[in-house]
């Protein structure tokens, strides 16, 4: 299979916080994750402009599109502007487990309901078939099982909206870009922190790091529920995805959060 360049930006819960460590662009430690305080059209069109990886070929745009009723995605009017200026796709996956998108029919359903068919075209990867895509590290997996559509793409934007996750702990870029494409054989599982700020980094494994360091320096408050975020990373263990994702090559954890704010 071909080689698909991807690059990932979050939406996490960020605002009205400062980073812990912000270093300017003529001090990088690490790889690079650009930060901006406001949650906007402009903002998100902004932070993808300051990675100078300009979108060609056929791009493929990957969200999770959110199941029916549930407020827990990115809206199609603050990504619709993006996926426009680079011509782009919206991508998904039918899911393994039940829901309302766990086939094809009822997941455009969804997709009408939450305003994705309004922005530009939609693919719904795995509806006509799946295909085995090898892995470099076997510990696990020999394989992993994707829509077969992965494969019509050149270059793919990878847009999570980073939040808790009921096994994984927490859900961001890397699970977007593996489980997130997966078709329903290759899906085992699946997915709730209020929208704050967007991060966005040619390191998946970075801007994870980043959105967990972030998330979990914040102070505890009524309407802010860290301690359960925490609890819920550590008793998953989630740190390990961004070690092992490290381990494996896919990036690194050390990052320079640089923000984009005049």
């Amino acid at each position: 299979m071909k080689k698909i360049a991807i690059f990932a930006i979050a939406v996490i819960a960020l605002l009205g916080c400062q980073p812990k460590e912000e270093v300017t662009a003529q001090e990088p430690q690490g790889s690079v994750v650009y930060m901006t305080k406001e949650i906007t059209p402009e903002a998100l069109i902004s932070i993808y402009q300051a990675l100078g990886v300009p979108a060609e070929g056929r791009v493929a745009v990957k969200i999770s599109t959110g199941e029916a009723g549930n407020n827990n995605h990115l809206k199609a009017g603050l990504i619709g502007p993006l996926v426009q200026l680079v011509n782009g796709k919206i991508v998904e996956c039918n899911t393994a487990y039940a829901g309302s998108r766990m086939n094809t029919e009822d997941h455009l359903k969804v997709i009408e309901e939450h305003g994705f068919n309004t922005i530009g075209g939609v693919d719904i990867m795995d509806a006509d078939g799946e295909i085995r895509i090898p892995v470099r590290d076997t510990t696990y997996m020999r394989y992993n099982i994707v829509g077969q559509n992965l494969q019509k793409y050149d270059f793919m934007i990878n847009l999570a909206h980073f939040k808790g996750h009921q096994m994984g702990g927490f859900g961001g870029v890397l699970k977007n870009a593996s489980i997130g494409v997966a078709s329903r054989n290759g899906n085992p599982t699946p997915v709730a922190l209020k929208d704050m700020g967007i991060l966005a980094s040619t390191d998946p494994v970075a801007l994870d790091q980043a959105c967990i360091d972030l998330v979990l320096s914040q102070e505890q408050s009524a309407d802010n529920d860290v301690a359960s975020m925490k609890e819920r990373i550590e008793s998953r263990h989630g740190i390990h995805t961004v070690e092992h994702a490290e381990k494996i090559g896919l990036g690194s954890r050390k990052y320079t959060i640089i923000s984009i704010d005049k």
